[in-house]
């Protein structure tokens, strides 16, 4: 791990909302939250460390690929405090993210591909479709896309979907 440096540069709110591509209100909501924490200064001003830029940047992209604010603020909070996270740290995290990431890139895949074929095909075939529910026989495994949701509600992987990050 690398030690903070008590030099460390430290930035403004603006410098950092700018540099991120973020509202400063966002930084505000963000350290609310628990997600990244700032320093007071004399005149009681926010500043933040500059590695805060890396956490942001790690919280926008998580979110683009709908990973909740929880769930991120889980991963950070296995970050180190009191030290600069390094290359192993964003890697522990990485591989803890990696089977659920694989995951949603294939319901992502399956959405892609089947997506038209099931609600613009215009076949109204009851008997060939393999998208038709005669008598809502899939009702009783649940509610929603039984059939689009695929195999993430068969048995086998929904042990493994309900400790998912995307859950």
């Amino acid at each position: 791990m690398t030690q903070l440096d008590t030099d460390a540069v430290w930035l403004k709110p603006g410098q950092v909302a700018e540099r991120a591509g973020v509202a400063v209100s966002a930084l505000h909501y963000y350290e609310q939250v628990g997600l990244i924490s700032s320093r007071r200064t004399s005149g009681n001003r926010r500043e933040y460390r500059r590695d805060v830029l890396r956490v942001i940047a790690f919280i926008r992209t998580a979110q683009r690929l709908g990973v909740s604010l929880d769930k991120i603020k889980e991963a950070l909070d296995q970050l180190p405090e009191q030290t600069i996270p390094n290359k192993r740290d964003w890697m522990r995290i990485s591989r803890q993210w990696r089977d659920d990431l694989t995951a949603r890139i294939d319901e992502l895949t399956a959405l892609r591909d089947n997506f038209s074929n099931c609600i613009g095909c215009g076949c109204l075939s009851l008997t060939s479709c393999p998208y038709s529910n005669p008598n809502d026989v899939l009702g009783q495994q649940g509610a929603g896309a039984r059939r689009l949701d695929g195999e993430r509600h068969s048995s086998r992987s929904h042990t493994r979907r309900e400790s998912s990050l995307f859950s």
